[in-house]
């Protein structure tokens, strides 16, 4: 048996035949081969096909309609509307509907009450009429569900900028808390980055308290409009809650009687705070809505539209817009050029393509260009740490990440750059850097280091997704990886990292995943770092999460989670089959040896199947992660990179494997 010039026509006859002829395993397994290096030769070519001239790959971002909806509520509230925006915008919104009149947050979720009271209130504003029949639909689903009363905070914020909401009917955030020493609980670094950077700006806008005319009532969002917010009890004084609600009613009463002085000082304190924090591009972190709510905020404080932060402010997000071919205009969250970049350059690297291909040189020039060599607001915690790092976008001096920057690590070392020096050096300042971000438990989290208080998850105001930045499995995961790489295995700091993951193994073998759905990406990071940091193949917690991978893997051998797993138990490891999510899986098993294994076989026999004509996977799925839950995430270009990266690995084995001493779970030598 041969492999076809159809891929996904070759391993469907393949998986067929060695399933009902033991005998031709052999031959199928040989042939399987041929089907998975076809597959990433295409996939190579169409990868390389889409980076930009300058060396960057960047897929869209996709999230919810929230992102639009409050885009065209920000412009209603600073007078800036323009009609082909709105109309633009507003079919993007139409378009995301449910057939019962709702939003979601994710592809194939369930309906979210606040990204259906928003999305609403947006179309009401572009022009929809609350008689209109998708209209009718929504407002009735928002009033089952208990009306705007049960929305989040940040929903009912927005609504009282335009007295759709009660100020005082809001969690209050002080101003005051910019004086705060980084001692005292609730001091703003105890907040993980991107909560800072939102909660900062926010508390100008709670001080000021602004309510802009409203274009027109809402009054069918209520459940009953002549008491729209009815009284809910308070928890016990004895409960966390309980302590957290008093502490605001305390805080309602400081609004009233708080020195103009000391709130004028602390809004001033906040407005430098945010203006020295502004990137060279306008921005503010690299994501949206801290952006958003700066511009908002420098407003109130009488910046006017035409000063030159507001103004560079203002451009910044029309950066983050992506004009469809229907006429339709999606906001991105955010923007992942360095994270899609590295990723690329590691998936074409091990799919064997050349160390020094123009392409992998381009792409290496522009992430060195990339680095991160001042200090930010994560040298707070380490303030003798030299600077070295990478972050996920365009420009953001501010955070850098050790995610990314781990990754590039990874990335750069897999490049034959004609000025190696150069190379050494930044991976050396990233290597240091990422040493010195280790928390006290050995692990490490995204963009801080001890960023583990439990108060701020407490806040009455803080109901928008997770706001603190612990450790977690998968960030660690790829350190230890990229320290391993490095020739760091037995450096006590690798240890304690590979110590914390092996502790923080699920009893089903399992990692959960913090940045990428769910445990499948989870298992997928941690089992190559054991593996690359020296753990056998055959130790106990690398069998337990092969057996876990193995028993999830769905009938069409392909693997998926549905971000519901992050509340529901009964959907870990449960879910449609995903490209991005089916590669993680066999990045892990790979680097545990399972090359020869009938789980591996199916695996990339559902990715060749699955593979369209130009080399590229589609995959509506969300598969990425925000907010556990809270905020999802479609990267557009995971669907390209990990598919590809799992199908080299396949082909040619890992390149680190006998670097960092492993036995080589992948490749027998014959990709070479």
């Amino acid at each position: 048996m041969t492999a076809t010039t159809d891929g996904s026509t070759g391993a469907a006859n393949l998986r067929a035949a060695s399933a009902s002829d033991p005998t031709e395993s052999t031959t199928a397994a040989d042939d399987m081969f041929a089907v998975a290096r076809l597959a990433a030769e295409r996939s190579v070519e169409h990868l390389l096909g889409r980076q930009d001239e300058q060396g960057w790959w960047k897929g869209d971002l996709a999230t919810n309609v929230t992102m639009d909806a409050e885009d065209l509520l920000l412009r209603q509230f600073l007078g800036i509307q323009d009609p082909d925006t709105v109309k633009a915008a507003a079919r993007f919104i139409r378009g995301e509907q449910l057939g019962d009149g709702t939003w979601n947050t994710f592809y194939e979720g369930p309906p979210d009450l606040s990204a259906t009271i928003e999305a609403y209130v947006a179309l009401r504003l572009a022009g929809d009429r609350p008689s209109d029949p998708h209209m009718i639909r929504a407002a009735g689903w928002v009033r089952e569900q208990g009306g705007i009363a049960e929305s989040r905070v940040f929903t009912r914020i927005w609504l009282a900028l335009f007295g759709w909401w009660k100020w005082d009917d809001l969690p209050e955030l002080p101003p005051e808390l910019m004086f705060f020493p980084k001692w005292v609980p609730l001091n703003i670094y105890d907040f993980g980055c991107w909560a800072r950077q939102t909660i900062v700006p926010l508390t100008i806008v709670s001080a000021k308290r602004p309510v802009r005319p409203a274009p027109f009532a809402l009054d069918e969002l209520h459940t009953d409009p002549a008491c729209p917010n009815p009284p809910k009890p308070t928890a016990s004084a004895n409960s966390w809650d309980g302590v957290f609600q008093r502490l605001d009613k305390a805080l309602h009463l400081y609004h009233k009687v708080a020195p103009r002085r000391l709130r004028g000082m602390a809004m001033n304190a906040a407005a430098r705070w945010i203006i020295e924090r502004q990137e060279n591009d306008g921005c503010w972190g690299g994501i949206q809505p801290p952006a958003v709510y700066s511009v908002i905020a420098l407003h109130l404080l009488g910046y006017d539209l035409d000063h030159p932060v507001m103004r560079a402010g203002l451009e910044s997000l029309d950066r983050f817009t992506v004009w469809r071919e229907d006429g339709a205009r999606m906001v991105e969250a955010c923007q992942s050029p360095v994270w899609d970049t590295c990723l690329a350059t590691i998936a074409l690297a091990d799919a064997g393509v050349s160390p020094d291909h123009p392409a992998l040189v381009r792409a290496a020039d522009w992430m060195l260009g990339e680095e991160i060599v001042r200090p930010g607001d994560w040298s707070v915690r380490r303030p003798e740490l030299a600077p070295g790092g990478w972050a996920f976008e365009f420009h953001n001096s501010n955070y850098p990440d050790i995610d990314d920057t781990a990754e590039v690590v990874l990335a750069l070392r897999r490049v034959r750059h004609p000025d190696p020096a150069r190379i050494e050096a930044a991976i050396e300042r990233g290597v240091r850097w990422n040493l010195g971000m280790q928390s006290r438990d050995g692990a490490w989290g995204a963009f801080d280091a001890d960023n583990t208080s439990p108060f701020p998850n407490r806040l009455p105001f803080c109901d928008f997704g997770e706001v603190i930045d612990p450790p977690s499995a998968d960030v660690t995961g790829h350190v230890v990886e990229m320290l391993a790489v490095e020739g760091r295995s037995s450096d006590p700091r690798t240890r304690r990292g590979v110590d914390w993951l092996l502790a923080e193994q699920e009893a089903t073998g399992a990692w959960f995943g913090r940045w990428g759905v769910n445990y499948i990406y989870g298992t997928g990071s941690v089992v190559p770092a054991l593996i690359a940091a020296g753990l056998p193949a055959a130790h106990p917690s690398v069998r337990r999460a092969c057996d876990w991978l193995k028993s999830v893997q769905n009938d069409d051998g392909g693997w998926g989670e549905d971000l519901r797993s992050y509340r529901e138990e009964k959907w870990i490891g449960h879910g449609s089959s995903t490209a991005s999510q089916t590669a993680w899986a066999l990045l892990a098993l790979l680097a545990a040896g399972e090359r020869e294994s009938r789980s591996v076989e199916r695996g990339v026999a559902w990715l060749a199947e699955t593979q369209q004509a130009d080399g590229s996977w589609d995959e509506p799925h969300f598969t990425g992660t925000g907010f556990p839950w809270d905020f999802s995430i479609n990267y557009h270009l995971y669907r390209q990179v990990f598919p590809l990266t799992a199908l080299g690995r396949y082909v040619y084995g890992d390149p680190f494997a006998t670097a960092a001493g492993i036995g080589a779970g992948g490749g027998s030598g014959k990709g070479a």
